[in-house]
């Protein structure tokens, strides 16, 4: 296999089965990569480029471990691998006075959901405006959830934890919140005394995100028929939700406190 910088990391895995094990000994950052789940998300999104500058490392990294692998390194193309090349049309052509800038690490750092906050912004952008993230890590959920409003996305790994992801509205479409769905449930008692003797439970409470809604999925992908996964979170997970309407779950929610929410999820 022919391999250059724009060579995403799960065509790597796919290609070898030593690929896992040689990419975690790049960097120490790279060890995330054998939890099951994130490896299938964050491979799939992720190139040598984009990963190189993640772990610190260089490309030239990269290729001096993958060639005893039997990759064939593609040398017409290592001086023009630039971010630049995987730069989308919206953001080449947009002014920088059409990129509306939201950073949210410091809503983030007194420990509340941007959520709000974020999605004001994406109810303001106009046309042609691009609405620029800034945070420590992608933020996958997000993207996924706005792809399907009809936003285009791209990430910019500046730094380890400087992470800008940019949003484009392509139409003129909005994006609305269900407030029924994230509601109090109101036969949270029925359902609970359901499930009572099959309960499995996990608590997220303690995660930076995105890892609750990561970990959540993961649980439910190994979630036994009959049994409903019995979540300890901080905060109503709004970005999983879609998420799960789509994948056929059934869930119910109660706010027991401020920082304090009780979710099941479960499949009829």
């Amino acid at each position: 296999m022919v391999i250059n910088a724009n060579t995403k990391i799960s065509a790597l895995l796919k290609q070898h089965p030593d690929a896992l094990e040689t990419i975690v000994s790049i960097s120490p950052k790279f060890k995330k990569l054998h939890n099951p789940f994130l490896r299938k998300i964050m491979a799939s999104r992720t190139t040598i480029a984009m990963a190189s500058r993640l772990g610190g490392c260089s490309v030239n990294d990269f290729f001096s471990k993958l060639q005893p692998l039997g990759f064939e390194i593609d040398k017409e193309t290592i001086e023009d691998i630039s971010v630049k090349g995987a730069i989308p049309e919206f953001l080449k052509n947009s002014d920088t006075n059409k990129i509306i800038d939201l950073d949210v690490r410091p809503v983030f750092d007194s420990g509340k959901d941007p959520l709000s906050i974020i999605m004001q912004k994406v109810k303001q952008l106009q046309s042609g405006q691009v609405l620029k993230i800034i945070n420590t890590f992608e933020p996958t959920p997000l993207i996924h959830l706005l792809g399907k409003q009809g936003f285009e996305s791209y990430t910019d790994i500046i730094e380890p934890d400087l992470i800008h992801t940019f949003f484009y509205k392509k139409s003129s479409n909005t994006f609305n919140l269900d407030a029924k769905a994230v509601s109090d449930s109101k036969d949270w008692e029925q359902v609970l005394q359901r499930f009572r003797e099959q309960l499995v439970t996990i608590d997220v409470r303690h995660l930076e995100m995105p890892l609750p809604m990561h970990t959540i999925l993961e649980a439910l992908s190994s979630l036994p028929d009959g049994k409903a996964l019995y979540v300890y979170h901080k905060r109503i997970p709004v970005f999983l939700l879609p998420e799960l309407q789509e994948q056929k779950f059934n869930f119910r929610i109660k706010e027991i406190k401020e920082g304090e929410v009780h979710l099941l999820i479960y499949r009829d």
